[in-house]
């Protein structure tokens, strides 16, 4: 057998520096987790990074160590250098595992080395969090002495918040878990805000009622109710705390819920289902028929024959002295809106069931949402049937209240968008408009940068006429200033139609020319010496539309002569000047109409005595 030769031993590698310390520093993590204390110590003493991570998910040695409990090995690294603030892939430091240990020794050390009381991990959980989630009661009093923000909502990622995530708080933990003590704790002597709600609405009775086993579930129950829940929140599939206890197939969970005093017992999920229709389908008589007794609707559903189905008579029969139908029937499956923007949506919101607001059907959530607004949001919905697009406001709303006023006031006014009428309900104002298939903005952003052709000309001078004739007529006819013209409150119909929308800002029109300024508004100098090309004639641009129009074209004619000089150095180019002082459907007509056959597209504003 070969040997090896003297010289073959000194030309082995020795191990490098990166080598050598990736070796010293997995030893350190194997001393640490056996809580072998005199090899951590040799270790370190021989040169060992404290700090050393090991490559898959960031754990350190002082990481470990809290999290295994051991206070003199978390001393001893402390005393070597190890980063209190270190964090894992995660984001976790080792403040926030002593959190999840709920080891108040640990957390008090660490907080005394650097650590953050709020600090937070990559998914936003705090230790004030982690010891909510674990119940851990006295860890939750020492952070809540040290300053621990009781009612901190969990942040994360912007993606993640787009899908809804994020936005929890340590009560909605204490609930989700189960742990009656740490919640009454937070609730009694830290003050938790019972009606905080995460990225997608939820509350604390939420995530009791999702995950909460039924040992506890109850006793959490009644003392988020008795310290104010909201009870008509919804949660995934928008489903409310009732559905999901009927869903629990919990009677005395349904029986505390409906005890409440604004309890929505009619309220539906994403999929139309109340509660009475899945305790018929769950087969769950004794909810059933509770429900009925506090008067749910039994129009929501073929009740009678999931009944009969289930081979249940005498709860068919119950259902029928109650009211159901033996010939229910769900709406027609052959239906189709007229919207084909909104289409999917709508046929979603025919198919299924929902309370009636009057001669309103509608479904708050997002799948149904049309935009956002300052107040309350625009949302698809069927008013006497009709598709229809619905402005929410406050009941006590100023806006809400100028938009009805001005609807009202001009329905006879064709290039306004219709108004069908208006529903109240729960301290909100709902009101009811003709459902168009996009807004001008939204038509500028699509084209924006393409050539105009002829047939985008033409539509162009469709919506200027249409939109001036639609001030005026606001002016003139009905008494009101619009006050907030722009693109976005300017509809385009599925056949191209426009009307002008969004009154909730209108005033009724005295007579005083100042109260239009926000709907035709020139600089006083630029006016001043626009108007001097009149003064012999005695006459002077009017806050009138045919004078807006009279006052663009007469500007970029006359801008570039010697004697507008001074003019020309305030103002510069017109298009910017009328970018800065009119909104952005201006500039869009501008550039279209500058060079149009004027008197062609709107003979009743020439004059061929005027210039």
């Amino acid at each position: 057998m070969e040997t090896e030769s003297h010289n073959s031993l000194q030309e082995r590698p020795t191990p490098s520096s990166k080598e050598r310390a990736l070796v010293e520093g997995n030893q350190l993590m194997k001393a640490v987790k056996k809580e072998d204390i005199k090899l951590v110590q040799q270790l370190l003493e021989g040169g060992a990074d404290v700090n050393f991570q090991e490559k898959e998910w960031g754990w350190s040695p002082l990481h470990n160590a809290v999290q295994n409990g051991q206070e003199d090995i978390v001393d001893l690294l402390l005393h070597y250098g190890a980063n209190p603030c270190l964090r894992k892939k995660n984001g976790a430091t080792p403040f926030i595992i002593a959190g999840i240990e709920g080891n108040v020794k640990l957390l008090e050390l660490l907080l005394s080395k650097g650590a953050e009381v709020n600090e937070c991990d990559a998914n936003g959980f705090t230790a004030f969090m982690e010891a909510a989630v674990n119940g851990k009661v006295e860890a939750l009093r020492f952070l809540y002495k040290n300053g621990a923000k009781v009612n901190l909502s969990r942040r994360t990622k912007e993606d993640q918040k787009k899908l809804g995530k994020g936005g929890a708080t340590a009560l909605m933990d204490a609930a989700e878990n189960g742990h009656v003590d740490a919640l009454k704790i937070l609730l009694d002597e830290m003050g938790a805000d019972v009606k905080s709600q995460d990225n997608m609405g939820r509350n604390a009775l939420i995530y009791a009622l999702r995950h909460s086993d039924d040992r506890n579930v109850e006793v959490i129950t009644r003392l988020l109710l008795d310290h104010g829940a909201e009870v008509n929140v919804r949660g995934e599939k928008g489903k409310t705390p009732l559905i999901l206890a009927v869903e629990k197939k919990h009677l005395g969970l349904v029986q505390m819920l409906l005890e409440q005093e604004h309890i929505e017992i009619n309220d539906t999920d994403s999929e139309g289902s109340t509660a009475l229709l899945l305790a018929v389908q769950l087969k769950l008589k004794g909810i059933a028929q509770l429900l009925c007794e506090k008067g749910a609707s039994t129009d929501c559903g073929d009740l009678v024959m999931i009944a009969r189905r289930n081979y249940d008579s005498s709860l068919a029969k119950f259902l029928l002295l109650h009211g159901a139908r033996e010939d229910f029937h769900s709406p027609a499956e052959d239906w189709k809106p007229q919207s084909s923007r909104w289409r999917e949506a709508l046929e979603h919101l025919h198919r299924i069931y929902r309370p009636m607001i009057g001669k309103l059907k509608i479904f708050i959530d997002e799948e149904y949402k049309i935009a956002d607004t300052s107040e309350g949001g625009i949302y698809l919905g069927f008013y006497e049937g009709q598709e229809v697009a619905v402005k929410r406001f406050c009941e006590g709303s100023t806006h809400g209240h100028k938009e009805v006023s001005c609807l009202q006031s001009s329905r006879a006014n064709s290039d306004l968008v219709t108004f069908y009428g208006s529903e109240s309900h729960k301290d909100c104002l709902y009101v009811c408009l003709a459902l168009c298939e996009q807004t001008l903005e939204e038509h500028l952003d699509k084209h924006r940068g393409e050539a105009g052709d002829n047939e985008e000309d033409e539509f162009a001078r469709k919506v200027l006429s249409t939109v001036f004739k639609a001030v005026e007529e606001l002016h003139l006819l009905c008494g009101y200033t619009h006050q907030d013209l722009h693109p976005g409150n300017i509809l385009i119909d599925s056949k191209n139609a426009v009307c002008l929308a969004d009154f909730d800002k209108s005033i009724k029109w005295t007579g005083e020319p100042k109260e239009i300024k926000t709907d035709l508004e020139i600089d006083g100098y630029v006016m001043q010496e626009m108007n001097s090309y009149y003064y012999k004639k005695c006459k002077r641009y009017k806050d009138t539309v045919s004078d807006l129009l009279r006052f663009i074209r007469n500007l970029g004619e006359h801008i570039n002569e010697e004697k507008n000089k001074t003019m020309r150095s305030r103002i510069g180019e017109p298009f910017q000047y009328l970018q800065k002082e009119f909104p952005d459907l201006v500039i869009y007509v501008y550039t279209k109409l500058q060079n149009t056959e004027y008197r062609k597209h709107f003979p009743k504003t020439h004059n061929p005595n005027k210039s």
